[in-house]
């Protein structure tokens, strides 16, 4: 037995717990070499492979972020023009079962190879939580604590210089790490891609702020967030990436500009971006993404394929990978009203 692993999609906190966790249990248990594929999809299809052992290097991954196999994206139409390819590769190495670890496009770029064939065993990953098989996806926790770390830190500046802050953080169609990071840190007002926002409705919670005696407000917005139709406010069209992705073109930037107008008052965007991504895993994440390895591992070893590891409640569990690209997992309306709640 020989298992082959990939990182793909966008980098993330414990993808590296991951690999660490496959490459000791395969060992431990199995006796199984681990050998790991670079650069995503790309170095499956161009033999891009490197042998992973259990040593005092793979022992350190634990702490670190990113993934030390290199990650990325694929089209894909070059995916499917390279079952070949990707065959041919997997013989030449011996590899008896392949563990791909990303979010909804790589997961359901690896239920294609498993209908074509090709062993495979998923592990669910991004930061935006939106994978609704599992109740949680590693990476979410750490995401949300430096975007509410940031938060925390702009309540004072905000406050010193009597501004609205706008926040954006990554979200392009679920609003979970905006909702968590805004409720954990006291954002005045949170903006999601599920409930398009009126512009009107924000200004009035900060306009509001500012008559009952405080002196600045902080509104955390998903970049992923859209006007409501007929509200007064539209975004420009940034089109699609390669991959068939949403450009999007600053929605904090475009509300920014809308609320300096209307309330006459000193507005500034800060946008997180890809600081969600980097850095030391939580422990949170890390002990999720280890647990995640584990039953990767067992499940690659003991046969069993075309599924990928979920956390439902406390129990790790295997699901049919074509699960995972069926839906996306979005804000409840309910949840969203909770914080409602709190705004202003």
């Amino acid at each position: 037995m020989r298992i082959g692993m990939l990182t793909a999609g966008g980098d993330c906190p414990g993808l590296n717990a991951v690999i660490r966790a496959v490459v000791r249990t395969s060992r431990a248990e199995f006796d199984t070499p681990v050998l790991g594929f670079q650069d995503g999809w790309a170095g499956l299809v161009y033999d891009r492979a490197v042998a992973l052992y259990d040593d005092e290097q793979l022992d350190r991954l634990l702490r670190r972020g990113g993934t030390v196999l290199g990650t990325g994206r694929l089209a894909p139409e070059t995916l499917r023009e390279s079952l070949t390819e990707i065959r041919a590769t997997l013989a030449r190495h011996g590899i008896d079962v392949l563990i791909a670890i990303g979010g909804e496009g790589t997961l359901t770029a690896a239920a294609w190879l498993q209908e074509n064939g090709v062993p495979v065993v998923g592990v669910p990953k991004t930061i935006d939580n939106d994978v609704a098989a599992t109740d949680v996806t590693f990476g979410f926790d750490t995401a949300v604590a430096i975007a509410a770390d940031a938060i925390d830190r702009l309540h004072t500046t905000a406050e010193s210089h009597e501004r609205v802050m706008l926040v954006e953080v990554m979200g392009r169609h679920a609003g979970w790490i905006a909702l968590h990071s805004g409720l954990a840190a006291g954002a005045h007002m949170i903006v999601i891609p599920e409930v398009p926002f009126d512009i009107d409705a924000v200004c009035k919670v900060m306009k509001r702020r500012f008559q009952m005696g405080e002196n600045y407000g902080i509104c955390v917005v998903a970049e992923g967030a859209v006007p409501a139709e007929g509200s007064g406010m539209s975004l420009g069209s940034g089109g699609v990436d390669e991959f068939g992705h949403e450009r999007f073109t600053g929605v904090a930037a475009a509300m920014a500009a809308e609320i300096t107008v209307r309330l006459d008052r000193d507005v500034r965007t800060t946008v997180l971006g890809h600081t969600q991504r980097g850095g030391t895993p939580t422990a949170r994440d890390r002990v999720l993404a280890t647990r995640f390895g584990v039953h990767a591992a067992r499940l690659a070893n003991s046969g069993t394929h075309g599924v990928f590891v979920a956390l439902r409640g406390e129990e790790i569990i295997p699901v049919a990978i074509a699960e995972a690209s069926r839906e996306l997992k979005t804000v409840p309306p309910e949840m969203y009203s909770e914080a409602a709640s709190l705004f202003g």
